[in-house]
């Protein structure tokens, strides 16, 4: 097929949870469409998307003020529009898709002025600021979830669920590096940026855990509190940072983590019991009602980051690994309930749905 005149721009900038989603779809589109990807200079997505995706940078910074100094960052992003305008233009763009965050405003202005069809894509259940006041001169608007329904008013929804990277719909063993003990495996994570506050709980009760032959993998991220003594305890491994994260989530029995859309949406595709810690200071709260989603059916607990999380996250462990006393084996009951729960959720491919959707544009070229 002759991808001529088939000229699609990705604008996803910011974190995983928006650049994450982005990639996935990139993959599938190769074959049908010249990929162009907007970025912001500096930011991950300078890392994580590669050469071939033809990468862009606009200069924009995300609004971090209050009052009126927080209504001119705004302004100064929707002026942004002029400079997203030229670069439609240059690029002969025919289609726009992005995942939300402040780099989708003026995407989506400078493209409904052009007379160019614009897909957003919502992963959290509580839609951002620029999906909720912007979907709606969106084409279509894409929700991870079907309860983003109804915060979102006079726009065109389609449910499709959130595309997980391609590395998740192919079955891995665990890496030989892992911890090889027998106990049970709990992976702990805090994001594409990481998460100070979930490493400084794990402080707290990494000796309990340890000492009940559970191994543990702690992907650290940026943070700079960093656990020294039990470094050479052979249940348990430090890591900075790790792309392959799939074979971990596959394998493990726990996920201890931030609860953004991406994570909620990789529990559910490998089926992984959880103990979610919402990040306090999300827009909207967005990272609690995403995890009130597992909580709700069992499949995971929540445990809220404040003065006593520590105490909190030792007792939910201690109760989650109590043995079973009927029975010889060791036997976590509560796990295996959640680990039940957890598989009863239905799963299905969003890559291909929102594939379907995007290529349902190329009949209008």
């Amino acid at each position: 097929m002759s991808k001529k005149g088939n000229n699609l721009l990705i604008a996803a900038s910011g974190t995983g949870g928006h650049i994450f989603p982005a990639l996935a779809i990139a993959e599938d589109l190769e074959n049908d469409w010249n990929i162009s990807w907007m970025g912001i200079a500096k930011r991950c997505e300078s890392d994580l998307v590669p050469k071939k995706y033809n990468f862009i940078t606009i200069n924009i910074k995300s609004p971090r003020k209050r009052n009126i100094a927080l209504f001119l960052e705004y302004l100064k992003i929707i002026f942004s529009a002029f400079e997203v305008a030229k670069i439609l233009k240059f690029k002969k763009i025919s289609l726009v898709f992005t995942t939300g965050g402040y780099i989708s405003a003026p995407t989506i202005i400078a493209a409904r002025v052009l007379g160019i069809p614009v897909i957003i894509h919502e992963s959290n259940l509580i839609p951002g600021t620029v999906t909720k006041y912007f979907g709606r001169f969106c084409n279509q608007v894409l929700i991870g979830f079907r309860d983003t329904t109804s915060f979102l008013k006079n726009s065109n929804i389609t449910f499709t669920g959130t595309p997980l990277r391609q590395q998740f719909y192919i079955s891995h063993d665990l890496p030989n590096w892992a911890p090889n003990g027998k106990g049970p495996l709990i992976v702990v994570m805090g994001g594409s940026q990481g998460a100070n506050g979930i490493n400084e709980m794990l402080s707290e009760v990494l000796h309990f855990l340890l000492k009940n032959d559970i191994r543990v993998i702690h992907i650290l991220g940026d943070s700079k509190n960093i656990d020294l003594r039990y470094e050479n305890n052979r249940n348990y491994l430090q890591i900075k940072f790790i792309e392959a994260i799939a074979p971990l989530m596959q394998n493990c029995d726990l996920v201890i983590a931030r609860s953004g859309a991406m994570t909620i949406n990789e529990l559910i595709h490998t089926q992984k019991p959880s103990i979610l810690v919402p990040y306090p200071n999300s827009k909207n709260n967005h990272q609690e009602h995403n995890a009130m989603l597992l909580a709700s059916i069992g499949g995971s607990i929540i445990i809220h980051q404040d003065k006593k999380a520590k105490f909190v996250l030792k007792s939910v462990l201690q109760e989650i690994f109590k043995f079973d006393l009927g029975n010889s084996k060791k036997q976590y009951q509560k796990l295996e309930i959640m680990k039940k729960n957890m598989k009863a959720i239905h799963n299905f491919d969003s890559k291909l749905k929102i594939k379907k959707v995007i290529n349902n544009y190329l009949s209008e070229l």
